[in-house]
């Protein structure tokens, strides 16, 4: 049986939470201190007030009771019921049972004036909020008596209600604007942090409290620091792969002067080899160079790169959405050259790729399928680290490569905020490389 997790049912915000840590308390006070004041102190008071009035009227049921004539009765009432600030009919009306829902202390009073006259034959609250009226039986016939309802009950009552509620209501709003202020900081900083995720720097400044300063210096000490390593690494692979590229040119260079042998022309193949491995290496190198994002046509960008992998005489075939295609701010550059990087090694591996373009609802999605061997589940992981070759599980007649290009493609997928995803091509039955990138739903500018 699966436990039951409250996590799921709480707000994922920082907003969100910091309300529900805010008004919990607000609330749960506010309920606490509605029902202690209903149940202690607003019926309370009613229920001793009642047993004040009930004195008066049991004085006004005994004259009636020990008359010995109706007329005598009338008599000797009408002075008492002025003197008590009551009114009484004898005989009178006899009303019904009549009380709101919401009159709580209505259902105090008429338990204690049941409780002291057996004789009461209704209690009407309802026809007039301001007045108590209730018909007693007597032995001279059923008297109706009448007084202010502010004589049984509290007046205005429900004022602490109001007040408590209102304050309540200012504090929250109060310290909503406070909490915004303070939260206003924190989410810079993620903004901050999630654009550098995406390779992207932009200005911050810290601000806020103490422990969103220190958070925030010490991201930008850790941007810092990373850049530098960025620099240090794209310096250092540009200029081995650079300084590679002389020897090898002599190398190809020699090799042509020499006669056409079988000897030859394998050393020429190597060098070519050698030659396309460094270009390889200098196109990792160049991943991490500075490249300014741009509003691009994405059916045209993956048509572009379809066609520059067909100029090689391969078979692509391109599934395009119908009408405008949607539009996604990208590092041309580099997404072009992941692209193509996957569709080259689909059609490397396999005899045809076909190249798809999809609108979800809240992303956007290459898929590029070949019929190649694929790659088993197991290995599709590592086939995302550079320098893994796992040419061994597929196809050793199309030669072998240094393990970069699925590593620079997912790292250029990755630096835009989007996945790289390896599963088996339902379509052809080679591998399926999805290319995820978000979007915003209802826009069609992402």
């Amino acid at each position: 049986m699966a436990q039951f997790s409250i996590k799921r049912y709480l707000p994922r915000g920082l907003y969100g939470r910091a309300a529900l840590i805010l008004l919990v308390p607000i609330i749960t006070l506010q309920i606490v201190v509605s029902l202690a004041f209903i149940q202690r102190l607003y019926e309370g008071v009613t229920e001793q007030m009642t047993q004040n009035i009930t004195v008066g009227l049991a004085i006004l049921v005994d004259i009636v009771e020990e008359a010995e004539t109706l007329e005598e009765a009338q008599a000797q009432l009408a002075p008492m019921a002025q003197a008590l600030s009551i009114r009484a009919d004898l005989p009178g009306e006899t009303v019904a049972d009549m009380r709101a829902f919401y009159d709580l202390s209505g259902r105090v009073m008429g338990q204690v004036l049941r409780a002291r006259f057996a004789d009461v034959s209704g209690i009407d609250l309802y026809s007039d909020d301001k007045l108590v009226t209730l018909s007693l039986d007597t032995a001279k016939g059923p008297m109706l008596v009448e007084f202010s309802r502010r004589r049984v009950s509290a007046a205005n009552p429900h004022q602490l209600l109001v007040w408590m509620v209102a304050t309540g209501v200012l504090m929250t709003v109060i310290a909503y604007l406070f909490l915004r202020n303070q939260l206003r900081p924190i989410r810079r900083l993620a903004r901050a942090a999630e654009a550098f995720g995406k390779g992207d720097v932009v200005k911050y400044h810290p601000g806020g409290a103490t422990e969103v300063r220190a958070a925030g210096n010490a991201f930008l000490n850790m941007r810092s620091r990373i850049e530098r390593q960025i620099e240090q690494r794209t310096l250092m692979l540009s200029g081995v792969s650079h300084d590679l590229r002389t020897p090898v040119t002599r190398l190809k260079l020699g090799l042509s002067m020499q006669p056409d042998t079988p000897e030859i022309a394998a050393l020429q193949e190597d060098a070519d080899e050698m030659e396309r491995l460094i270009g390889t290496f200098l196109d990792f190198a160049r991943l991490d160079a500075v490249e300014d994002l741009e509003n691009v046509d994405l059916s045209e960008f993956v048509r572009v790169a379809a066609e520059n992998v067909r100029g090689t005489g391969k078979e692509v075939d391109l599934r395009l959405p119908d009408g405008p295609g949607p539009e996604k701010k990208l590092r041309p550059i580099a997404m072009g050259r992941a692209l193509e990087n996957l569709i080259s090694n689909a059609v490397r591996y396999g005899k045809r790729a076909v190249v798809t373009l999809e609108v979800l609802e809240t992303s956007l999605r290459i898929r590029v399928e070949d019929d190649g061997p694929g790659i088993p589940a197991e290995k599709r992981e590592e086939a995302l680290k550079p320098f893994a070759r796992l040419d061994a599980s597929r196809n050793q007649n199309q030669g072998s490569g240094v393990g970069l290009g699925l590593a620079i493609a997912a790292d250029v997928v990755r630096s835009h905020g989007g996945t790289l995803r390896l599963a088996e091509s339902a379509l052809l039955g080679g591998l399926c490389a999805d290319i995820v990138l978000p979007r915003r739903r209802g826009h069609r500018r992402y």
